[in-house]
């Protein structure tokens, strides 16, 4: 396998005022291709602030990030919004799809920025949502679909670009339990296929879906565990 995440010494430290915060203190992580990570940690644990630099959302205040070969320790903003096109899929707890879009167009959307031609990201984006079993609703507006099925539709359009890491920060936060342990099982079946996946979340029986569980708190990382018995199925009950 080949590392695709790689951190060394990472800190970030905000200003509020006259007051220093450190978030982060010298987290240092690898992460393997096809490897499925839960980040878990109680509020202010640092495991957003650690999402958003993996997802070149940010970048650290000291340390070295290297993502797929490349250094994002440093990027300037252009550089970070080209690598966070090309090379991740997010997911985010309020599927952030535009209102007034169809399904097809939301999902297409990453491939505008990518260059792609009109026919190719139509092509892709229909591609994409058939893989989340919505093929038959590229038409719809998200406000004619369910809680799950929006976030299918984000989780297509986190995949359409092929990119080397997909980051959920809290995939299931909107969703009732049920519709929850579908989309942890279209996680599942997403990895099954070969994708690397970070997912954020402090609900315990979601992060247990993933194979391995790093839990932060205050700032460093407290235990990184394999996860022997990775859940499965959709029969749990909350």
């Amino acid at each position: 396998m080949s590392r695709v995440i790689e951190t060394h010494d990472i800190n970030k430290t905000y200003r509020m005022g006259a007051e220093v915060i450190q978030a982060l203190k010298s987290i240092s992580i690898t992460v393997e291709r096809g490897e499925y990570v839960a980040f878990m940690g109680p509020s202010g644990s640092g495991k957003s602030t650690l999402m958003n630099i993996i997802g070149c959302l940010d970048t650290p205040t000291a340390g070295t990030y290297i993502l797929n070969n490349k250094d994002a320790s440093d990027m300037t903003e252009n550089e970070l919004a080209e690598i966070r096109n090309k090379e991740i899929g997010f997911v985010f707890q309020t599927f952030n799809l535009l209102p007034r879009a169809s399904c097809l167009d939301n999902v297409a959307l990453p491939l505008v920025y990518a260059g792609y031609s009109k026919e190719d990201r139509e092509e892709r984006a229909f591609q994409a949502l058939s893989n989340v079993g919505l093929g038959e609703r590229t038409k719809h507006k998200p406000n004619e679909l369910s809680g799950g099925q929006r976030q299918r539709v984000a989780i297509a359009r986190a995949l359409v670009n092929d990119p080397s890491i997909i980051l959920a920060d809290e995939p299931t936060g909107n969703l009732d339990s049920k519709t929850s342990y579908e989309i942890m099982e279209l996680f599942h079946e997403l990895h099954e296929k070969g994708n690397t996946i970070i997912m954020v979340t402090h609900e315990d029986d979601i992060a247990h879906y993933a194979h391995r569980i790093v839990r932060l708190r205050d700032g460093l990382i407290e235990t990184d565990t394999i996860n022997p018995n990775p859940t499965r199925g959709v029969t749990m009950h909350a």
